[in-house]
């Protein structure tokens, strides 16, 4: 906590000083007002009162730099915590050490609240693209082309059995012929006589092997 208030306290002062710096130069004499002021907005009024712009400019600064709280309608103070985006009640023109302590409390609550946001956006964030990658489907293992050229041509060279025309002939009229048709059984018939003729026909004499004899 002692670190988180001294962080918010620099913070702060630099936030205070850039302004003041950037605004206007700073004034040698501080006490430019003649009673001290009350409050932020009595010393905007004593400021408002300045002759120069350069002066009003560099009076308001101050004014913002020695208090910190703002003036209620209805009574009592206000303080902005621009770290926290955040107002609190405060009793007087400036938070009390109990006051500043309760700040601090809430911007570490804050700071925590921020931390459990993230993290929970992390997580979230990476149960979607976990999600994602299941949805996808399962990537199939590259083809393997020589693989499948060797067995297409492997297939290619077997050759496919093919009946002569002859024999298909036979088939196609068997198929056509009625059962103890003349005309189908007459070509079955024919080729039986001829078988029959060259069993019993005379067979020629065979050719003499005997050498000829000179005269």
């Amino acid at each position: 906590m002692a670190a988180v208030t001294a962080s918010r306290l620099l913070m702060f002062s630099v936030a205070v000083a850039g302004a003041a710096a950037v605004l206007a130069p700073a004034r040698v004499d501080a006490q430019w007002w003649r009673s001290t002021p009350r409050d932020f907005e009595e010393c905007a009024d004593i400021a408002e009162k300045a002759k120069t712009k350069e002066d009003k400019t560099s009076q308001l600064a101050e004014c913002n730099a020695k208090f910190a709280g703002r003036r209620k309608p209805g009574g009592g103070y206000t303080y902005y915590d621009f770290l926290q985006d955040r107002s609190f009640d405060i009793a007087g023109p400036n938070p009390t050490p109990e006051e500043q302590k309760r700040i601090d409390q809430e911007y570490a609550r804050y700071l925590e609240k921020q931390r459990r946001e993230s993290i929970t956006a992390a997580l979230a964030l990476k149960q979607q693209q976990e999600a994602l990658v299941q949805q996808q489907p399962p990537m199939q293992p590259p083809a393997q082309p020589g693989i499948k050229a060797t067995l297409r041509t492997e297939t290619a060279r077997v050759p496919v059995p093919v009946a002569s025309p002859v024999k298909q002939a036979e088939r196609i009229r068997a198929a056509k012929c009625a059962k103890d048709s003349f005309s189908c059984d007459w070509p079955r018939l024919s080729a039986s006589w001829n078988e029959f003729k060259k069993i019993f026909a005379p067979q020629p004499p065979a050719p003499s092997t005997k050498p000829k004899q000179r005269s």
